[in-house]
């Protein structure tokens, strides 16, 4: 199975890619394009060059240069589309053309699974058995995109809801992220407490990892918030964290010495 993404986001591109190994090994992606532009040329050029169409093409809406729907005016898509959007207001749009399912960002895996069901579903087509190994290309493609990834490209800021307003905080003003009753939150530097709509897996992607440390599955911290760290039983660490947290801040024991090591940087 043939895959095209169109993404203008390197870290959404990272995520989705990561999504599709895990979900869908069977897919190989065939080229990555960040704008409409770019994308109606490979469109052209790969059939050009006589090659199968893409099976599906997962399509973001918002793009550098425009609206993906563009490209539906400028060429003939022959694919299978799903869309990857962090806006719900296009839906009824989208599926107007060769659309199948609209994936809210951050893409869950859960829906990406249920996105290619629906695909396999609706085709006829049988998963393949074996797991076909990563083809060159790709690698080139993901080591190209690490390569052009400086640390501007990590998240500057986030947008959160303040009582009936938006506020948008700097990174440099953000203590620490942590889970709440499976919420994601994080603390600024006065202590005050915003929801963030990520899960930590997702957080790690956005994060500057010499600014940020996942010390466990439900806490990120900064070098900043650490006050105090102490041996803990099991090879483990204990911190005091400011401004303060409520429940204890262990560092898991797999992540002891590389949480020494950042700490020392």
């Amino acid at each position: 199975m043939n895959i095209l993404i169109v993404e203008d986001e390197k870290l959404a591109v990272r995520k989705l890619t990561k999504l599709l190994e895990e979900t869908a090994p069977e897919f190989v992606i065939k080229g990555i394009t960040p704008s409409i532009e770019a994308t109606v040329e490979w469109i052209s050029e790969n059939r050009k060059n006589g090659n199968p169409e893409p099976d599906i093409v997962f399509l973001d809406i918002e793009l550098a240069d425009g609206q993906s729907f563009e490209i539906f005016n400028r060429i003939e898509i022959r694919s299978t589309v799903i869309f990857t959007t962090s806006y719900d207001e296009y839906a009824l749009q989208a599926f107007k053309v060769n659309s199948i399912d609209y994936l809210l960002k951050p893409v869950q895996q859960e829906d990406l699974q249920r996105s290619i069901k629906k695909f396999y579903d609706l085709t006829g087509s049988q998963r393949k058995s074996e797991i076909p190994t990563l083809p060159a290309n790709l690698e080139n493609i993901l080591k190209n995109l690490q390569l052009q990834q400086p640390a501007s490209d990590y998240r500057k800021r986030f947008l959160v809801k303040q009582g009936a307003r938006m506020l948008s905080v700097e990174i440099s003003e953000i203590a620490y992220f942590y889970i709440e009753d499976g919420v994601s939150f994080f603390k600024n530097l006065q202590g005050q407490k915003f929801v963030v709509d990520y899960r930590m897996d997702e957080m790690e992607l956005f994060l500057d990892p010499d600014r940020f440390f996942r010390i466990n599955r439900g806490l990120i911290v900064t070098h900043q918030s650490v006050t105090h760290i102490q041996p803990y039983y099991n090879n483990r660490l204990a911190l005091t964290l400011k401004p303060a947290f409520d429940k204890e801040s262990i560092v898991s024991r797999e992540k002891t010495n590389d949480f020494k090591k950042w700490m020392g940087k």
